[in-house]
């Protein structure tokens, strides 16, 4: 058997990340719209978890801010 790792395909990088942006602020607007009917503790539930969302968002945009820079001068293939 042929157990050899694939190889890294960062190509797709960039677009990956910035649908995983838009998914999230897609989830955070859901979120959003659920805690109109939620009690408190659900409500603080939702507070938490789109703060989390937003770190990750800020995380994925800085990602997105390297690859695009890294593409640029020539260091990944895209």
């Amino acid at each position: 058997m042929n157990n050899k790792p694939k190889p890294d395909d960062r190509s797709n990088n960039v677009e990956r990340l910035q649908d995983m942006v838009q998914n999230t602020i897609g989830n955070m607007e859901r979120a959003e719209e659920t805690m109109m009917n939620a009690n408190s503790e659900q409500r603080q539930e939702i507070e938490e978890k789109n703060a989390r969302r937003r770190e990750s968002i800020a995380g994925m945009r800085e990602e997105i801010k390297d690859e695009a820079t890294a593409r640029e001068n020539g260091q990944i293939e895209g």
